[in-house]
């Protein structure tokens, strides 16, 4: 009998950054994995019951990573070069979904992301809860890979 897979073991690798500590491949969460065809309507003429819609392009959605604050991060340092400098260097991102062995079973690998907003929760001196940023890629398309 066919099991799905749990969605709360992943990790998320920014190629070709140096990542000064294992932490920071690690997430609390992702979303953004998904794509959605755009379509242009056209009315036909004398033909009054539908419109006819045309595939015109795919869209992807932002990806938006969040965890818990990094004093020191690969990633951070990429984030910041960014958007202080505008030294925006697009790179390839890979989420993978891993299984109870540590092992990969579907990786979507995002082409040519960069980030475009990073944000850090609100601090509250009344609330008993860890700093956690937010940080939202945009990338031109993904491929999955399920070994």
């Amino acid at each position: 009998m066919y099991t799905p897979p749990v969605g709360f073991h992943f990790k998320v690798d920014v190629l070709g950054l140096e990542h000064p500590q294992d932490d920071d491949v690690r997430f609390t969460d992702v979303s953004g994995l998904s794509f959605e065809v755009l379509t242009e309507d056209v009315a036909e003429g004398g033909e009054n019951r539908f419109i006819q819609r045309y595939p015109v392009r795919v869209r992807y959605p932002d990806l938006v990573l969040k965890r818990g604050l990094l004093r020191q991060s690969g990633i951070w340092d990429w984030i910041r070069d960014s958007i202080e400098n505008l030294d925006i260097h697009p790179r390839n991102v890979d989420v993978t979904l891993l299984n109870e062995a540590h092992e990969p079973l579907i990786t979507w690998h995002l082409v040519g992301a960069w980030p475009v907003r990073w944000a850090a929760s609100d601090l509250s001196a009344s609330n008993n809860a860890i700093v956690v940023e937010t940080l939202q890629l945009a990338y031109q398309y993904f491929t999955v890979d399920k070994p």
